[in-house]
């Protein structure tokens, strides 16, 4: 899409929104269930398209990135009379006898910019919100998965108006040119770095945003854990998609008491589920391009490496790795890994793995495996983190009962089933008077009424 196919496409989404077609209930209903349908008949297209970009296994791909998208769709839809009827509240004394109630209405044309590592449901499970709330979308994939933004830009060009739903591609400019209009909201995911820019974008039109973004996740094991579920959860979190996850568990904090019998576990639980030789599984993917490869394969010399550490660059494969005596200072453990090495890091007291989680940007997501439950709380209420499971890891995405987001440097706003809905949604407070009669106390002029209204308030 050129500058002009931009602004053009703009222009056409502010026109269909001013014909209040979207402001009906029913006609967003519709468009989920053909949003639904659409996405279902062309499983097997989006299937190859991520297989491509990323060599994603297909049941990986599946779950992640088509069944969660269908069932937030099948969810809001069923909900959504419910959640857009106004509610009624109470009436402050002042505003007596008025009625007050709460509206939520949609904010207009909204931008919604997807990264690579879920190309296709992180593209579309935001686009649910907007549509369940009542907006015109513009969607930016990710170029650094052409095929699945190819598949995306297919889908929705042949089956909804382009002024309802448009797909933006291309790269880094076109992204400029998307970010330099005035849109009525903003909706990113992607890296810390990027995620300033488009804040500072957005600034210049005071337009709000939602921002999802990553950061170093941890990931605490506790003496008191069941060995083999928990290195079995932790190696599924974190080499899901080759550990390209933004809530992967970036580095472990591991009681000192089971730190080699941990390793040795989890080293057991990578063999089983890829085999001796990773590179040949079918159930594990690819870094998506060579700069993430090099960038990734960069951090193999700053520590110890005790599980896996085979590259092979033709493929773009790296296998599960872990690695110990990682220095804090080096770049494995200030930057955001977001592949499959893990690092490992011992502590002997529960406070101090919670001070050093404290002591660094607030995570995306934060995991503790124990069986004590006062441990638990500690870490519940001793940290800020975006979201948190205790004795698994990266679940809690995949609810639509529970809100995704992040906090601080890991992002601001939420969504997710409900809260996508309330995301793209403005409430509007309403108060409702009477002509039936009149109230004077208010009016001018004041003399002998200020101990009315003092004892009124």
């Amino acid at each position: 899409m050129q500058d002009a196919s931009i602004q053009d496409i703009i222009v056409k989404q502010k026109q269909f929104f001013a014909s209040g077609k979207t402001k009906d209930i029913s006609f967003r209903i519709q468009q989920l269930g053909k949003l639904h349908r659409v996405i279902s008949d062309n499983e097997g297209l989006l299937l190859d398209a991520l297989a491509s970009d990323l060599r994603k296994p297909k049941l990986e791909a599946y779950a992640s990135e088509i069944a969660t998208t269908l069932n937030e769709i099948k969810y809001i839809a069923r909900k959504l009379p419910c959640w857009t009827r106004p509610k009624a509240v109470m009436t402050a004394r002042p505003l007596l006898p008025s009625l007050c109630s709460i509206a939520k209405e949609p904010f207009g044309v909204v931008l919604i910019i997807a990264p690579w590592n879920y190309p296709f449901q992180l593209a579309i499970a935001p686009l649910v919100g907007a549509v369940a709330a009542g907006n015109c979308s513009v969607v930016k994939p990710s170029e650094l998965a052409p095929a699945t933004t190819e598949a995306i830009e297919k889908i929705i060009s042949t089956n909804f108006h382009p002024g309802f739903i448009a797909v933006a591609t291309g790269g880094p400019e076109t992204a400029q040119e998307l970010l330099a209009q005035r849109f009525d909201y903003i909706f990113y995911t992607g890296s810390t770095r990027v995620g300033k820019i488009v804040m500072e974008a957005a600034s210049h039109h005071l337009t709000p945003v939602t921002l999802e973004l990553g950061g170093k996740s941890p990931c605490i094991v506790d003496a008191d854990v069941h060995l083999e579920y928990a290195a079995r959860r932790i190696a599924w979190g974190k080499f899901f998609n080759a550990g390209q996850t933004c809530i992967a568990p970036d580095y472990l904090l591991v009681d000192a008491g089971i730190k080699d019998a941990f390793l040795a576990t989890l080293k057991e639980q990578i063999r089983r589920f890829y085999g001796a030789d990773p590179s040949l599984s079918p159930d594990y993917a690819r870094i998506i391009n060579s700069n993430h490869f090099n960038r990734l394969c960069s951090y193999l010399s700053q520590g110890d490496i005790v599980i896996g550490g085979r590259t092979k660059p033709d493929e773009r494969f790296i296998a599960p790795t872990v690695m110990d005596n990682v220095a804090l200072e080096a770049p494995i453990m200030t930057e955001e890994i977001f592949g499959p090495i893990l690092p490992v890091i011992s502590y002997t007291d529960l406070d101090e793995a919670i001070n050093f989680v404290n002591d660094r940007p607030k995570p995306l997501s934060l995991y503790i495996f124990t069986r004590d439950k006062v441990k638990q709380d500690r870490v519940i209420s001793g940290t800020s983190s975006g979201g948190m499971c205790i004795n698994d890891t990266i679940v809690h995405f995949a609810s639509h009962y529970l809100p995704f987001g992040g906090v601080g440097d890991s992002g601001m706003g939420k969504y997710h089933g409900r809260t996508s809905f309330e995301t793209f949604s403005h409430v509007k407070s309403i108060v409702k008077n009477t002509m039936r009669f009149d109230i004077p106390l208010r009016y001018a002029p004041y003399r002998f009424k200020f101990p009315l209204v003092k004892r009124f308030f």
